[in-house]
Parts: C-alpha cells; sequence; structure tokens
C-alpha cells in the first residue's frame, strides 16, 4: 500500500449535499479497491488563480488515502469521466510526508513555524 494526497476541483454550481455525495463516492471508489482513507478535507468554495472552463471559483477537497499502486490509474479515469470535476491532482506521499501530515493535523509543531520576536 502507497500513501497518497488528492486534490480535487469541483464545479461551483455544486450544491452541499452534491459535494458530500461526490466525496462518498470517491471514498467507497477506494475503499473497493482496498485501499483506506486516512483524512478528508474539504476546504470549500475557493478562488481559482485563473478561469477553468469561464468558471473563477471552485469547490476545493484533499484527501489524504492509501491504495495500491495500480489504483491511481483506474482512479484518474473515474475522475476524468465526472463533469463536476474541473481539475484533479495525485500526489504520492513518502513516509516523512505522512508524518508531517499527521503532526499537523494533531496540532505538534511541525518545525517550520516562524519564530515570534519578543
Amino acid at each position: 500500500m502507497n500513501n497518497y494526497e488528492l486534490m480535487v476541483i469541483f464545479t461551483p454550481v455544486l450544491s452541499e449535499e452534491e459535494f458530500k455525495a461526490a466525496q462518498k463516492k470517491y471514498t467507497d471508489f477506494i475503499g473497493l479497491a482496498g485501499g483506506g482513507v486516512t483524512h478528508s478535507n474539504p476546504w470549500g468554495l475557493k478562488s481559482l488563480a485563473y478561469p477553468v472552463q469561464k468558471k473563477t471559483t471552485g469547490i476545493y477537497w484533499v484527501l489524504e488515502y492509501s491504495a495500491p499502486s495500480d489504483f491511481n490509474e483506474k482512479f484518474k479515469i473515474q475522475m476524468l469521466r465526472d463533469e463536476q470535476i474541473l481539475r484533479h491532482m495525485i500526489t504520492a506521499l513518502d513516509k516523512h510526508a505522512v508524518e508531517y501530515n499527521r503532526r499537523k493535523r494533531s496540532g505538534i509543531p511541525t518545525g517550520n513555524q516562524k519564530a515570534v520576536e519578543a
């Protein structure tokens, strides 16, 4: 099992229920393939850096998951077929990134904070 992080930008016209249904659809897809979801973080509606398909905003969702190495190709095909997705990006995480994400979520200092001047 390898660790990955997925960032998806959904079209901004989705309702809250449609957005949650899309999240459930992809987390279930990972589960059916034998993987597991580590952390799900819906960011909500954000401005895009440049227009995508004539849209200037999108609904962001970040998902950390583990899955077999051959799973991502099937996953990419599934996301490319979905008209609700404007963009997606899958990043492979090494053991240090997984540990960093875990520490960041739990509130443990990661060592990247700026020093506060007195």
